[in-house]
């Protein structure tokens, strides 16, 4: 198996057991209807160590963009691999997507609402709010980078690894993951998104790409920071390109931060005038 094969599949694990939850715990008429967050953070977690378990041989199991990228500005992985493995994983997204869709297939129908439709394939905010929506992501993939590399460098009993990061998939689910749905990952979101986009489910809402940014641009920064951060703190290489990394992630929360009051002003504007 090779690499850009190796990210698929295990891009496409990940998915089915992580969907999987979701549809599993949201769906109506499902047997796991209802049994809540913990659940689907388990689900995650635990699906992600079956992944790396998978695929970690013949790709490292990034599974991420975010991880591929910060462990690209970290210096663990060449760069001119990282626009084959993103490919790969947004692939592996998709066809996981369709996995989960056909094996629930009776399901979609029989539950209502759409936006619980969209919640099996893609994230959203428990409260819009850019700003705060953006932070939420930086901050999950931040500690996910960091925590896979401090992993990384410790000992482990053979095969242990990748339990020890569906750990850490929990542990950011259970703490931080209930403002956003803690993607934490641009091809986990973005290509669920498009196979909701396209697929035949009945009674499907909008796939919201209004909010898509938030779950790639989010991830990307956090990941990619995480790397650098790494590197400099922990490793003791501080490179300019970490300057240069969080002055563009500072730029955008800007950008972010003036986009929410903009959007309280036009809503005010509306009342006054209704």
């Amino acid at each position: 198996m090779t690499a850009f094969i190796g990210e698929i599949v295990g891009t496409a694990l990940l998915i089915v057991f992580g969907a999987g939850v979701c549809a599993n715990v949201n769906l109506k008429k499902s047997f796991a209807h209802n049994s809540g967050w913990i659940v689907i953070t388990f689900g995650w977690g635990l699906g992600v160590a079956m992944a790396v378990y998978a695929v970690g041989q013949f790709s490292g199991a990034h599974l991420n963009p975010a991880v591929t990228l910060g462990l690209a500005f970290n210096g663990d992985f060449p760069w001119n691999d990282v626009p084959g493995y993103i490919v790969a994983q947004m692939i592996g997204a998709i066809i996981g997507s369709i996995i989960v869709y056909l094996h629930f297939l009776p399901h979609w129908k029989a539950t209502e609402d759409p936006g619980t439709k969209l919640g099996v394939f893609s994230t959203g905010p428990a409260i819009p709010h850019y700003f705060s929506n953006l932070m939420s992501e930086i901050i999950g993939t931040f500690i996910l980078v960091v925590g896979i590399l401090s992993i990384g460098a410790n000992t482990f009993t053979d095969g242990l690894n990748p339990f020890i990061v569906g750990f850490l998939i929990i542990a950011i689910g259970i703490s931080l993951g209930g403002t956003t749905g803690y993607a934490i990952n641009p091809a986990r979101d973005l290509g669920p998104r498009i196979a909701h986009a396209f697929l035949p489910i009945p009674g499907k809402g909008p796939s919201n790409w209004g909010y898509s940014w938030i779950p790639v641009v989010g991830p990307v920064l956090g990941g990619s920071f995480g790397g650098l951060f790494y590197k400099a703190v922990f490793v003791g290489n501080l490179t300019s390109t970490f300057w240069i990394v969080l002055s563009i992630m500072i730029v955008v929360l800007v950008i972010a931060f003036y986009a929410d009051r903009q959007e309280t002003v036009s809503m005010k504007s509306k009342r006054l005038t209704a």
